[in-house]
Formats: structure tokens, sequence, C-alpha cells
């Protein structure tokens, strides 16, 4: 499994990628594997400010739905057009093509409070 050691991550296994005041979100590569293939991602939050681990978005697999957990408090600027299209590359790609959401960051102190690669390796496990 893969960890990117520049990426956040949550006990809800969420990633965050931090540029500047935006993060990128997504579920983790364990995430993934463990829900199956991802047939869609519904995110109607746009526009909208969220707090930390309030639910932004569910992410639908073949046998599952489960809810998406906010990282960070702020609002949600984006949603990845791709996944429209192409939900699969939640699966393909997680830490890439397959990011969910970008949102501003209100309280840069919540990302101190985020997991580490090593530290959320060890919640799952690996």
């Amino acid at each position: 499994m893969n960890f990117p050691e520049e990426l956040k991550y949550t006990k809800d296994h969420e990633w965050v990628r931090i540029e500047g005041e935006v993060a990128y979100v997504g579920i983790t590569d364990f995430a993934q594997r463990e829900l199956g293939d991802i047939v869609y991602v519904d995110i109607d939050t746009v526009g909208k400010t969220v707090a930390k681990e309030e639910v932004f978005g569910t992410v639908e697999a073949v046998k599952t739905v489960s809810d998406l957990f906010s990282p960070l408090t702020g609002e949600v600027l984006e949603v990845n057009p791709q996944l429209d299209g192409s939900p699969e590359l939640v699966n393909s790609d997680a830490y890439g093509d397959g990011w969910m959401i970008k949102m501003s960051i209100d309280n840069q102190a919540e990302v101190a409070e985020l997991l580490s690669a090593a530290a959320y390796r060890e919640l799952v496990g690996a």
C-alpha cells in the first residue's frame, strides 16, 4: 500500500495535500481497497463551509456507501470534475487524479492535528 510522506491523514481514511491556503482532499489507498470498485462520488457541498469531521459527501462502491468526512474546517471550493464520468479514478489513482475536493483552510491549527504518514500506517496496521 502507498502512504505518500508529503500528505497528512485522518483516522477516517481521508488524505490531505496542503498547497498554501488550500487543501486537496481524497480517500486513502487503504480506504479505496477496503471499499472495492468505486461507482459514484456524490458531493453537493461546493460553496458551503464544512466543519472538521463533518460529512461533505459520500462515495458509493459496488457493495456499500460510505460517508466522506472533512479533515479540516473550511469552504468546499471545488469538486474534482473528472470524478463525474470516471469515479474509478479513486481506485486507480487515489492520491493523484482521484482527489475529491479542494477546500479553503479556515483554521491552520487543525492541520497540526492531522496524522503523519507513519502515524496513519500504524493506525491501519501496515
